[in-house]
């Protein structure tokens, strides 16, 4: 085992064509491959209607439905991102699916140093384009976009530590 405290996985409940491709869910298979090689202390988080994907097979299947689904097959803690990379993630959808299941529920897109406050009653944010020169994820890390960013989220909620 590799040690890991959590993996993201994209397609964990409901199937869904994405950039890559058809992505199966996968819930049975990862969770048996966990067990297999001990990972049993390794969280799952999952993305749930994940960006970068269409999800006309399960249109009739609501944010909070995939929750459930997810909670149900054993997820850590769902993600909810937006559209695509960058793009915020809906706050309606983020404040329904809290309602809708007892996981910790993350905001996995478009979190930024002027939007951050939007976003504190999520159970955590995960950062990715924005720290990057010029916002673009293959880019190295910002330093400033960093710390501009830690300021914010300070300014909102108490100290975080730069």
């Amino acid at each position: 085992c590799t040690g890991a405290q959590f993996i993201r996985v994209e397609g964990f409940v409901y199937s869904h064509i994405a950039d890559e491709g058809w992505i199966d869910s996968s819930a049975g298979d990862i969770l048996r491959y966990k067990r297999y090689i001990g990972a049993d202390n390794t969280l799952i988080f999952t993305d749930i209607k994940k960006k970068h994907s269409s999800h006309a097979i399960t249109e009739d299947i609501s944010i909070q439905e995939s929750a459930q689904a997810a909670e149900f097959f054993g997820s850590d803690g769902v993600i909810i991102t937006g559209k695509h990379t960058g793009h915020p993630a809906s706050l309606t959808d983020i404040i329904q699916t809290k309602e809708s299941v007892s996981l910790p529920v993350i905001v996995g897109s478009g979190v930024t140093a002027d939007n951050i406050h939007k976003y504190l009653k999520s159970d955590a944010v995960i950062i990715g384009s924005h720290f990057k020169r010029e916002g673009l994820w293959y880019n190295t890390l910002d330093d400033r976009c960093v710390t501009l960013f830690m300021h914010a989220l300070n300014k909102c909620n108490g100290n975080y530590g730069i």
